[in-house]
């Protein structure tokens, strides 16, 4: 089952069996949910495309005593709508689970609408929020089920892009263990990294969760390989450098940040793959990336 058919069906498992749990939907993904809503009519509202409706119709529905899944693709989540996410939900300190699709370009032939790889780092811009990045359904599933309880801020961003086994863990999962440095995979992106650094004398952390960040998990990671940290992000590379750099302030370290490239807009269609490839994202970019970085 997919990332986003597992969090469709846990949705609706969610409502069946807490009167506390609202759904809004932007059209997207309202008609899986229609058995839900025909189940539970007072709490699965399609607004339409809307989207900034959406988002203030959930802080509405916090406000009110609710426990809000708030839900469509990326770019109309929070990109579109990042002020009603600011202001209805952060500035009236009310709580949510934002539940995105799509990543950073998951659906390539959609065009740049439907792209948003800065999603995170608008996010990051707000104090409070918890963001999942889970890389696979498994995952996804835990971490939908841990948001809902509780009122605390939740962004849990789902994409196509998998790997092949779930990693549970809380914080940084050290997968590998390693000299030469440190590198960090975020998601989706673990895969291609392991791949990248199969030969590699390298540590190889993971995380679905990035916020909170684990900065104690790092700096551990750090002071038993070294100060050389690479950080794989599957949107806007950079995203987490400043929560590296706090994490190993008073630690000699040096950073190499990959992810979505900052210099240029991709204007291509073709495949993830392509995409993948463009950003440097793909095992083999990555590996070349991570031996020139390491000297190796």
């Amino acid at each position: 089952m997919s990332v986003r058919e597992t969090f469709l069906r846990t949705t609706e498992e969610i409502l069946d069996a807490d009167p506390d749990v609202a759904v809004v939907l932007a059209d997207i993904s309202a008609a899986q949910l229609a058995g839900a809503a025909h189940r539970h009519p007072d709490r699965v509202i399609n607004v339409g495309i809307r989207e900034q409706l959406l988002v203030s119709t959930g802080a509405g529905l916090a406000l009110a005593g609710l426990r809000p899944i708030v839900h469509t693709f990326a770019s109309f989540l929070v990109e579109r709508a990042f002020e009603q996410v600011k202001l209805d939900f952060s500035h009236q300190e009310v709580g949510g689970v934002l539940v995105s699709y799509g990543a950073s370009y998951d659906m390539p032939t959609a065009g740049r609408t439907h792209q948003s790889p800065g999603d995170v780092a608008l996010m990051d811009s707000l104090p409070g929020w918890t963001v999942h990045v889970p890389g696979h359904a498994a995952e996804a599933r835990r971490l939908l089920l841990e948001s809902v309880p509780g009122d605390g801020r939740v962004y849990l961003r789902l994409s196509a892009q998998v790997n092949a086994s779930p990693h549970l863990g809380v914080g940084f999962t050290r997968l590998r263990s390693g000299s030469a440095g440190v590198v960090v995979a975020v998601g989706p992106v673990l895969d291609r990294v392991l791949r990248a650094c199969a030969d590699l004398d390298v540590t190889v952390l993971y995380a679905s969760t990035i916020r909170p960040f684990d900065s104690a998990g790092l700096r551990s990671a750090v002071l038993a390989a070294s100060g050389s940290v690479v950080l794989v992000e599957p949107y806007l590379a950079g995203t987490s450098a400043f929560w590296v750099s706090e994490a190993l302030a008073d630690l000699p370290h040096r950073l190499r940040s990959l992810g979505v490239r900052r210099d240029a807009e991709v204007r291509t269609y073709g495949g993830i793959a392509d995409h993948d490839l463009a950003h440097g994202l793909d095992a083999g970019s990555l590996r070349l990336s991570i031996r020139d970085f390491l000297g190796e």
